[in-house]
């Protein structure tokens, strides 16, 4: 009885082997000879470098000082650390041997050139609404950097789950790969935000809570989430921020990394500013404004914008030595300076931390790594820069200041773990 018991499991487990193996099997696409440079139009390279910025590529594929492109970047992720490959035309270690065809069906369908499935860390979730010759265009572009010799890192990722088959029933589960649809209700600029949007600038793997398994929310787009200890604000309408982000407002700050009326850039997000977005052309970041604008119902949040900037410009700030709170003591002496717009108007320059959004965010990362780490001159608004705290304050003075600003600069909840929160500020680099 044990026996027939010990077969008919050996039988299942086969079964399910085979059948994982017939579901996820993909055919290997051959090896070519590296393409000379000289087969893609300047042109065509020229385009694929504007694309591969807004796709802000180099952010995941590089490592900070090393070669652009060249990989071996750690994402980390709840399931441990995922090294990114080198895309830099080597044949050896990169993509040199790959053709247009491997290419297109490792953004089209997350597989590489090997049959391997890919991590839905490589975005090609979004990457496969991309068009064929914005597909092209980058293909171009990477195939004519420099090759870089470089050996891919092991990921950290445990048995089972580093097995690439299963990945397959990830994307039955998980991966629309429909394109788009046209809206006839909207216009040709708001489709061409959303194109971007949704595709090669690929804004929800970072704006979208994910579930367990590591899908975005299909049901929460853009609601915001944490991304490398720091957060991602929702990019809707429940974004709590008291001024709305109008076309205006979207424009400017993906095009400089700065507004008086939100803030700065910071993290990751100046990352897709001043490295990804610098060579989009003027109409492609209105573009974006124009879809995100629609998407967080700015137009109607516009006739009360007046009076809430009235109401938040009119917060008193605490004169010198007339309070007792550790927090009302901190703010004068280490924020005040810099952020009070005493004029009663807000300023570039001046960010008033009233209005700023990294304060009316649900979670406090933003806030508290800008407190400990400062924001460097190549950041938020460029050549202006915010010095450090974290030597000067300690961990309770930093949980303090915040929780004080919180208090008197918003109507919103108290943030409820700030001493955990800001000793994971302090951790991050």
């Amino acid at each position: 009885m044990l026996k027939k018991l010990f077969l008919g499991l050996f039988v299942l487990l086969l079964a399910s082997a085979l059948a994982l193996y017939a579901l996820s099997w993909r055919a290997e696409i051959e090896p070519i000879a590296r393409p000379a440079p000289a087969a893609f139009s300047a042109q065509l390279v020229a385009r694929g470098e504007v694309l591969a910025g807004i796709g802000n590529c180099a952010a995941c594929h590089t490592v900070k000082g090393r070669a652009a492109f060249a990989g071996g970047r750690a994402l980390a992720t709840p399931f441990g650390d995922i090294y990114t490959t080198n895309i830099t035309p080597d044949s050896d270690t990169g993509i040199g041997n790959w053709s247009a065809a491997a290419f297109q069906r490792a953004m089209r369908e997350g597989v590489r050139r090997d049959g391997a499935h890919l991590f839905p860390v490589f975005p090609y979730t979004h990457f496969n609404l991309v068009a064929d010759e914005d597909v092209s265009a980058l293909y171009a572009y990477f195939m004519t950097r420099p090759p870089i010799h470089a050996e891919a890192v092991d990921n950290g990722v445990p048995f089972p789950l580093n097995v690439r088959a299963l990945q397959a029933g990830w994307k039955m589960l998980f991966f629309d790969p429909q394109p788009l649809r046209p809206d006839p209700g909207k216009s040709p600029e708001w489709h061409r935000g959303r194109y971007l949007a949704e595709g090669l600038a690929h804004c929800a793997a970072c704006h979208t809570p994910r579930n367990k398994l590591g899908a975005e929310l299909a049901a929460a787009p853009y609601l915001g989430a944490p991304i490398d200890g720091w957060f991602a604000p929702a990019l809707t309408a429940a974004n709590p921020a008291p001024l709305p982000w109008t076309e205006a407002e979207l424009s400017a700050y993906l095009r400089t990394g700065a507004t008086a009326l939100h803030g700065v850039a910071a993290g990751p997000m100046s990352d897709v500013v001043h490295q990804g977005l610098r060579l989009a052309p003027d109409a492609d970041i209105h573009a974006l404004a124009v879809y995100f604008a629609d998407l967080s119902q700015a137009g109607q949040a516009a006739p009360n914008a007046r009076a809430a900037l009235q109401k938040a410009m009119a917060r008193p700030v605490p004169a010198s030595g007339q309070s007792a709170e550790r927090g009302a003591n901190l703010y004068l002496a280490a924020c005040a300076s810099c952020h009070s717009n005493s004029n009663g108007a807000p300023q570039l320059l001046r960010p008033e931390l009233t209005l700023n959004s990294a304060l009316t965010a649900p979670d406090p990362a933003n806030l508290l790594r800008v407190i400990v780490h400062g924001v460097g001159r190549d950041e938020g608004l460029p050549g202006v820069m915010m010095p450090p705290f974290g030597a000067a304050l300690s961990d309770r003075d930093i949980a303090e200041l915040a929780a004080y600003l919180r208090r008197t600069r918003t109507d919103l909840p108290p943030w409820p773990e700030l001493d955990a929160d800001v000793a994971a500020a302090r951790r991050q680099p």
